[in-house]
């Protein structure tokens, strides 16, 4: 069974070979981590067995069952079960109480979660997560490149909205609006860098916008109510 890891390696425990367990295993892997995968269907194990000499069958997961892996000498373990909240939360449990440094679950509900906090395992919302990435994703589609340079200034990269065309900076006003500065402005490879207020908007003009990543949604939400 799974033993003590070598020096400088980060070793994770998964528990469950779901979409989401399977993901996780195939991204850990990918990145040269040390896994080891447990789940009680054999043809689950046998599948990803390739990407872990660690992967076992296990029908039950006491405490017991669960120190015979040698899961207990991860540094982090996560528990990928969501549809059995009372299992879920008991294997976390006994996760915890092995010692594992850092024991994460997965949780389809709130309850669930909170639960989940309560005995201390670290929670995750996998499908609530993925539908605010996807929302944070359609508010900026129109963005063609954002960099963070704080938590609090990002530059964006973005197309003229069409309503704006023909108007100037200085009656768009974005600075007040929006909190946004336009740092830039390029057409068909010709780059303003100095934009004057009396600069107006041109068709395929591309703006680089500075401000918080608040603003940018903003101005993008403008644009879309003002189509």
């Amino acid at each position: 069974m799974f033993g003590k890891k070598q020096k400088n390696t980060t070793t994770y425990g998964i528990v469950g070979i779901g979409h989401f367990g399977k993901a996780l295993i195939e991204e850990l892997a990918a990145s040269g981590s040390e896994l080891i995968v447990l789940d009680n269907d054999e043809e689950k194990v046998r599948e990803i067995s390739e990407l872990t000499e660690n992967a076992y069958v296990v029908k039950s997961l006491d405490k017991k069952s669960l120190q015979e892996t040698g899961i207990q000498n991860c540094d982090v373990a996560i528990v990928c079960i969501g549809e059995h909240m009372d299992i879920s939360i008991l294997t976390a449990l006994n996760l915890i109480s092995l010692g594992i440094p850092k024991v994460i679950a997965k949780a389809t509900s709130v309850e669930h979660g909170l639960v989940l906090e309560k005995i201390g395992a670290e929670v995750v919302y996998p499908e609530r997560d993925m539908a605010i990435r996807l929302a944070s994703r359609l508010e900026t589609a129109r963005e063609l490149d954002i960099i963070q340079l704080s938590e609090k200034i990002n530059i964006s990269k973005m197309p003229v909205p069409e309503q704006i065309i023909g108007k100037s900076v200085e009656e768009l006003n974005l600075r007040a609006k929006f909190g946004l500065n336009i740092i830039a402005i390029e057409n068909y490879g010709h780059v303003v860098e100095n934009v004057s207020p009396d600069y107006v908007f041109k068709q395929n003009d591309i703006l680089f916008l500075a401000g918080s990543k608040e603003g940018i949604t903003k101005f993008n939400h403008w644009t879309t109510l003002n189509n």
